[in-house]
């Protein structure tokens, strides 16, 4: 799926309050961002329905896709591009049966080629892996080594990389293997949003 491919940027309720979100989403599109996925566990069902409608008429004004996190629901009403889960997330055949076959899937296997092994046989669209770096997002997320992208490339299917990825470190997560490259502090934790999201989208 060539559409899988480039800067993926998360969104995050310190770095993305709800007053600036759709001007910051905004910034970042015009610097190439091509793959949005909206991560909020904590607002209320209303204001997450509401932001994730507007996110996805705004992505797809960009011709970019909009993926939100853990939540199938709210990815078929909002009229997203699709969902990415996790490994305590609901499964993805059950994702893949709500949302159709056109929409993007996508799975956390962290550091685990078998996650990934898995995810791919039940449906999957891409897989994530990571953290590589560390991380203020997720301090204690689990560590992955960069031989997990090269080996993972049998799988024929499109690879993210996450976690802590800047643009001093990403030439060599593209090098090994990923396909996207997630960002959520190295784009909405800079000064100048559509350049840092520019920086990282000249490296594909």
């Amino acid at each position: 799926m060539s559409r899988l491919r480039g800067i993926y940027a998360i969104t995050d309720n310190r770095l993305t309050p709800e007053t600036t979100l759709l001007e910051q989403v905004e910034q970042a599109l015009k610097g190439g961002v091509r793959i949005l996925q909206y991560r909020d566990k904590q607002s209320p069902a209303e204001l997450r329905q509401r932001q994730a409608s507007a996110l996805a008429r705004l992505c797809h004004d960009y011709d970019a896709l909009l993926i939100i996190n853990d939540d199938v629901e709210l990815a078929r009403s909002s009229e997203a591009d699709g969902v990415h889960l996790g490994q305590d997330d609901e499964g993805i055949s059950h994702a893949r049966h709500a949302l159709g076959n056109k929409a993007v899937i996508g799975a956390s296997c962290y550091n685990r080629i078998e996650l990934a092994e898995h995810a791919r046989k039940t449906g999957a669209s891409y897989v994530a892996f990571g953290r590589f770096f560390p991380s203020p997002t997720k301090p204690n997320a689990i560590q992955a080594e960069l031989d997990i992208l090269e080996q993972a490339q049998y799988l024929d299917i499109p690879i993210c990389a996450i976690g802590g990825i800047t643009r001093q470190n990403a030439d060599s997560i593209i090098s090994a293997g990923a396909d996207m490259i997630a960002v959520v502090n190295g784009i909405f934790g800079r000064p100048d949003i559509r350049k840092a999201a520019s920086d990282l989208a000249s490296l594909f």
